[in-house]
């Protein structure tokens, strides 16, 4: 029986085998199309927000014709096809392989700029304008980041046509950094910790003596000179303090406020695609 019972499970098996054989295998249709026909329909893809389905049809380009105009440009479009599915992993990959295969290309310029953008736009909740919130309350890494992509461009780059909006972009995460060791000192001022407070306002001071954030670290500043019964430092504080900023809302609660000086991106900023260098 056992015998008769494995004669019929090997039979079924190469019954099974052959049908699979006798169905058509599945081809691939872009196999024999021209890289002006690949290259077109990856664009209508991105065109549609198919970004999944552009980024295999470049690749397929790339591996097709690996030489050429074709090739570079597919590499850029890959990137920036990661880049608008929000894939900051695979986006900052296919920009640091494009600049290291192509150093000297014409158009690497924009790729230092796309990963300047990459890391600007770091997770949306970072810099997000849904919700209302700060984004320097947020960890500070990504700003960093991207504060030194946009500044490599700029060094390397001073006379490229990125170069403006990365200069208003570093200005930007400037000002983000600042807030951010605000929000440190804040929280060390609210938890009775006045010496890391104070320390944390001077820091942003120094560091960020320019940024709309100047106005909190002084009053931080003031407020724990008085916290630490240090009169005389709190008094020089306040004098300088009420001299910048004699309307200041920190003295004056029912003071208007201005909008937040962060939320200004969510109107504009510019996030170009590649030039068309087959064109």
């Amino acid at each position: 029986m056992q015998k008769k019972l494995s004669v019929l499970v090997a039979t079924c098996a190469l019954v099974g085998l052959s049908a699979c054989s006798m169905l058509p295998s599945a081809s691939d249709e872009t196999k024999n199309w021209s890289a002006e026909k690949l290259y077109a329909e990856a664009r209508e893809e991105m065109a549609g927000g198919h970004y999944e389905a552009a980024i295999k049809l470049f690749q397929r380009l790339e591996t097709n014709y690996p030489f050429g105009t074709y090739a570079a440009q597919s590499q850029m479009e890959i990137a920036y096809a990661y880049y608008k599915s929000q894939d900051q992993a695979e986006a900052l990959a296919a920009v640091e392989r494009f600049i290291k295969l192509h150093p000297n290309h014409p158009q690497v310029d924009y790729m230092y700029y796309l990963r300047g953008l990459i890391n600007f736009n770091d997770q949306l909740g970072f810099f997000s304008f849904i919700y209302e919130q700060d984004p320097t309350e947020r960890d500070p890494r990504a700003t960093r980041e991207a504060f030194t992509a946009f500044k490599v461009l700029v060094d390397k780059f001073p006379n490229s046509k990125y170069a403006p909006d990365s200069i208003a972009r570093m200005s930007y995460l400037i000002n983000a950094m600042a807030q951010y060791e605000v929000h440190v000192a804040s929280y060390y001022y609210r938890r009775g910790a006045y010496l890391a407070a104070l320390n944390r306002a001077q820091e942003a001071l120094a560091n960020y003596s320019d940024a709309p954030a100047r106005e909190e670290a002084l009053f931080i500043m003031m407020r724990s000179y008085d916290k630490l019964g240090q009169p005389l430092l709190r008094d020089d504080t306040q004098r300088v303090f009420t001299m910048n900023y004699p309307n200041s809302r920190f003295l004056n609660p029912n003071a208007s406020r201005e909008a937040p000086w962060w939320k200004f991106w969510a109107k504009s900023g510019p996030k170009p695609s590649p030039k068309d260098a087959v064109e």
